[in-house]
């Protein structure tokens, strides 16, 4: 289920998501109408009060609900062939669902191409991470790889320069090579990239931070931060 007007505005507007059936407020359901948006036979106007237990904890619903069929996965074959100019995004065991959704939403604000996660350790898509990614996943590509290692092999034969995120890296990401295709390497918070990750990166470098500051920056506001980097130079 999607939740809020966001993600369901940007579902209902993406050609590639099946809907199986909308619930909605009155108010809300109106808003949807006056927007021209394509609604699906099903709507139904709902009495959230009631409806509100089926929902996730904590993720606000704006008197809309959408439930879905996940969107089909799609083959990092296929993004390298589209030659985007977008930079790629690999997550390494990334596996918070509200970390991946901001790092979508940050994804279609600087024009990524495609988000890589492994098929195991990463979220499934849900109403959580669609929240946070605020529509962003409708709009960013996602590749599911059995193995991150050897995905970022195939984005270096297709020509992207790989940059792995690393503290403890002695470049700091203005000075690394941001020209040309650009896969942006991030690993889990605390865990960081593992051994054989980096190794299957051609450069890392960190995000200079203040020394009097915090440890590191959350996952997902590295990976804006990157972004915007990537984007600038």
């Amino acid at each position: 289920m999607l939740c809020g007007r966001h993600p369901v505005v940007a579902a209902l507007r993406n050609p590639r998501r099946r809907v199986v059936r909308l619930c909605a407020g009155e108010m809300a359901l109106g808003e949807l109408r006056q927007a021209g948006l394509k609604l699906p036979t099903t709507d139904v106007v709902a009495d959230f009060a009631r409806f509100k237990s089926r929902l996730p904890e904590g993720v606000p619903h704006q008197g809309l609900v959408l439930e879905v069929e996940p969107l089909e996965a799609i083959p990092i074959e296929a993004v390298l062939a589209r030659g985007d100019a977008g930079p790629l995004i690999f997550l390494d065991q990334v596996t918070d669902p509200r970390n991946v959704g901001a790092i979508f939403r940050a994804a279609a604000a600087f024009g990524a191409a495609a988000l890589v996660t492994t098929k195991r350790h990463a979220p499934k898509e849900s109403a959580v991470l669609a929240s946070a990614a605020s529509g962003g996943l409708e709009l960013i590509t996602w590749c599911r790889v059995a193995n991150l290692a050897r995905a970022l092999d195939q984005a270096a034969k297709g020509g992207y320069w790989r940059i792995g995120l690393d503290g403890a890296a002695k470049t700091a990401l203005g000075a690394a090579h941001l020209s040309g295709p650009v896969a942006l390497v991030l690993g889990a918070e605390g865990a960081g990239l593992r051994r054989l990750t980096g190794e299957h990166c051609d450069e890392l470098a960190r995000i200079p931070i203040q020394p009097d500051g915090p440890e590191s920056l959350n996952v997902a506001s590295a990976a804006a931060v990157a972004l915007y980097e990537v984007r600038r130079g």
